[in-house]
């Protein structure tokens, strides 16, 4: 890596370990020059701004986490270990500060253009990883047919951050919203044990009550 290249390197992971530390109000080209052991001025000779490089190290912090699970979710083989790898994965995510990170950047973006694109981008990079598999394990089930794996995707990916931020003000509903997730997996192992003619009774029905 080029120096350069390296210099933005440690700026990314600097601006991504100040979020986590020190929190998106705390954040400045200051404190992020300080964490990465850098000048302050590189922070506006290689992305311009504050914003723009907390804009860049959003979707460089996604493509990090993304990668990180990558092969664990290519090796998910039912609905059911989608949903326990889930809950693990969320426990890990929050121990590291990363939802909390995803959270701020969120509320930021409500009225910063650079980091609200940002953090869509971020956003998508989940999305598209967990759209593949919930296609994949959908194909050949009872409810394939009838859900939108890049809806629930979307969904899920919303409630990934929703649940962390509730936390934040009701540790107790937000384990109970995570224990519902026990609940889906067991009803997501009864449809996958469900022999060919208990399938399509289920399919039979579905598309009876499914919405025009």
């Amino acid at each position: 890596m080029s120096p350069a290249g390296d210099t933005r390197r440690k700026l990314l992971e600097g601006a991504l370990r100040t979020l986590v530390e020190q929190g998106v109000t705390k954040t400045s080209a200051r404190s992020i020059a300080a964490t990465a052991g850098v000048n302050q001025a590189l922070v506006f000779y290689h992305f311009g701004s504050v914003d723009e490089l907390l804009a860049a190290a959003c979707v460089f912090g996604a493509e990090q986490r993304v990668s990180r699970y990558r092969g664990r979710l290519a090796e998910l083989d039912s609905l059911t270990e989608l949903l326990d790898f889930a809950r693990a994965m969320h426990a890990e995510e929050r121990e590291a500060g990363q939802v909390a990170v995803l959270g701020q950047l969120l509320a930021a973006g409500q009225t910063a253009p650079a980091l609200a694109a940002a953090t869509s981008a971020g956003l998508a990079l989940w999305v598209d990883e967990l759209e593949a598999v919930l296609t994949r394990l959908l194909a050949g089930t009872a409810l394939a047919g009838f859900t939108d794996p890049a809806g629930l995707a979307r969904a899920a990916a919303a409630s990934f951050v929703g649940i962390e931020l509730y936390e934040g003000v009701d540790p107790e509903g937000g384990a109970r919203a995570l224990d519902s997730l026990e609940q889906l997996a067991v009803l997501a192992h009864a449809l996958e044990g469900l022999g060919p003619l208990s399938q399509r009774a289920v399919t039979h029905r579905l598309r009876r009550h499914r919405r025009p």
